[in-house]
């Protein structure tokens, strides 16, 4: 018996967007295999950077590998660490605290223990200064992100916590329906900030001086630091142009597209009257391949979530039982171990410690802390106005978002012979200078938090003040500042550590073969670092890491625990 009622079989058609998505891949996959065989190579001990701009777009693409590599990396942990550190009261104890201390630690201060490890670890090869390389960048990257995803599912209101609890969803449902989804618009915002991030402290990972050897790697940074130390203005903005042209693509093919497709994850009752596009999703929608690929990818994460609520059947006996034991108390000796050594290590170093030496560290911790303060204030003074604003305006998104990104990647010393001509004729020095160089490395974690905080926002409740006529400063107690408050407390939090990192590019500064330099903890750190002063050194960025950590149980906490109980939308 046949059933009268055809049923159209779903064909596969090339299209043209396919056809172009196939060679994008192919693209990507060749300069990818490409940048690989070159990390292969043994490494040159003194490299040579030509100036050649017939070279800048190799350099390009290499530097763009590193700063998505480390972007990857960064984002891997900060979803791990702040679900991990969000489990548990003990675990928040501990990893929230040693978040902190890691954050304070400025770039320059890992580099000397991560480049020689690395080197040790791959003796005369490039890929040992390609990883070290990366690691620096991830460790200019990670916190911000760590930080958003741990208070993105700390704040998550409570009537949706109670939603889970009904459905009985498990932690790993949980994960993927509530936590991901709730925290997308601000890990999204701040992932723009990190790989901005990325290509700020570019320059001091590409190309830097450990005592008296000099590490280079070819890329963009190490281009730009090449011809800002020749004094050659005409390349520095050869390199900074392909910079921007980079940041522009990023934004079109990337971030763009992620966040309008982050807005779907707003706690809204109703429509947007504008809602924001994006040419690349216009465009790739009509792709059968990416639909293909979408639904594959849809089956295998609905089939992995069934599996986790399946009880797999565990077989425990007194010896498993003892070989665990075993297995847990020799792995807490091996890390009491290893920090014992690196204690007793250090300690050495402190031995020659002078009280000269404490006080010189004590005068700058001074003067670097009123600079990072002035800098947060005016920082604050403008980001949080403009934020708000495009935040609330999806035409303003639209044209600001990709000017922003591109202005917040500039890295702080090359546009420095300008800004020094500039408080120069002013009659100011690097003791201002270093303010402004600092603005240009922290404002951003603000800007983009407040940003993240503005479009989550729900248009309900804007419709709502909007019918009641509360407007102006009323609108603002009532409505927006309760709404960032949480974003605008991530964007503090690492502002001040960003800030704190900033010292070691803006109060030491090297250009046209000259060193510049100003009294401020940034500085003596850089200074110890290029002169193998490891004592200093280590002494230094221990200072710098009780301020921040200091500051951080002071006065961020308090404002932190005061966003996850009386800010959250209930």
């Amino acid at each position: 018996m046949k059933i009268p009622i055809s049923v159209p079989a779903e064909t596969f058609r090339v299209r043209t967007v396919d056809i172009a998505l196939f060679f994008l891949i192919l693209g990507i996959l060749s300069v990818v295999l490409y940048i690989a065989s070159q990390w292969g190579a043994s490494y040159e001990r003194i490299l040579e950077i030509d100036l050649n701009p017939k070279n800048i777009p190799g350099y390009a693409s290499q530097s763009l590998v590193r700063i998505f590599t480390a972007y990857l990396l960064s984002l891997t942990f900060s979803i791990w660490y702040g679900y991990t550190a969000s489990r548990s009261k003990i675990h928040e104890k501990i990893m929230i605290p040693l978040l902190d201390i890691l954050q304070s630690i400025p770039v320059l201060s890992f580099l000397p223990g991560v480049v020689l490890a690395m080197i040790a670890i791959f003796p005369g090869e490039r890929i040992g200064l390609e990883i070290a390389c990366i690691l620096l960048i991830f460790t200019g990257q990670v916190w911000n992100m760590t930080f958003s995803f741990y208070h993105s599912i700390n704040t998550i209101p409570k009537e949706m916590r109670e939603v889970v609890k009904i459905f009985k969803l498990n932690k790993f449902s949980k994960f993927l329906r509530l936590d991901l989804p709730f925290s997308a618009i601000g890990l999204i915002w701040n992932s723009m900030m990190s790989v901005a991030g990325g290509w700020f402290f570019l320059m001091a990972c590409e190309m830097f001086v450990l005592k008296d050897k000099d590490f280079r790697l070819p890329g963009l940074g190490s281009y730009i630091q090449t011809a800002a130390n020749h004094g050659s203005i005409e390349h520095v903005i050869y390199g900074l142009g392909t910079m921007i042209g980079l940041i522009i693509l990023i934004d079109l093919f990337i971030w763009r597209p992620l966040t309008v497709w982050s807005q779907r994850f707003r706690i809204d009752n109703i429509l947007p009257e504008e809602e924001r596009e994006s040419f690349v999703i216009n465009f790739f929608s009509g792709s059968v391949f990416l639909k293909k690929l979408a639904n594959f990818c849809e089956s295998i994460i609905n089939s992995i979530e069934k599996m986790s609520y399946k009880k797999i059947a565990t077989i425990k006996t007194p010896f498993i039982n003892r070989l665990i034991k075993i297995f847990s108390i020799i792995s807490v000796v091996i890390i009491l171990t290893a920090i014992l050594w690196a204690f007793l290590k250090a300690s050495r170093l402190l031995y020659s410690i002078t009280l000269n030496d404490i006080l010189t560290i004590l005068n700058a911790s001074f003067y670097s802390l009123l600079r990072v303060s002035a800098a947060l204030l005016i920082a604050l003074a403008w980001t949080l106005p403009v934020g708000v604003y495009i935040g609330l305006n999806p035409k303003a998104t639209k044209i600001l978002q990709g000017i922003v990104q591109i202005v917040a990647s500039v890295p702080a010393t090359a546009v420095f012979p300008v800004i020094l001509l500039f408080l120069i004729n002013l009659g100011g020095g690097l003791d201002i200078g270093a303010v402004f160089l600092m603005l240009l490395g922290t404002q951003w974690y603000l800007l983009f938090n407040i940003i993240a905080g503005a479009s989550s926002i729900p248009k309900d409740l804007l419709e709502i003040s909007r019918a009641y006529g509360i407007k102006g400063l009323r609108k603002w107690k009532t409505l927006i500042l309760p709404g960032i408050f949480p974003y605008l407390v991530t964007g503090l939090i690492t502002a001040s550590g960003g800030a704190w990192n900033a010292t070691i590019v803006s109060e030491y500064v090297s250009f046209g073969g000259e060193i510049m330099h100003t009294t401020g903890l940034g500085a003596l750190i850089s200074s110890s670092r290029a002169s193998g002063n490891f004592r200093v050194l280590f002494l230094s960025t221990c200072f710098m890491s009780m301020i921040v950590v200091g500051i951080n149980r002071l006065v961020w906490k308090r404002l932190f625990i005061m966003a996850k109980t009386k800010y959250i939308l209930e």
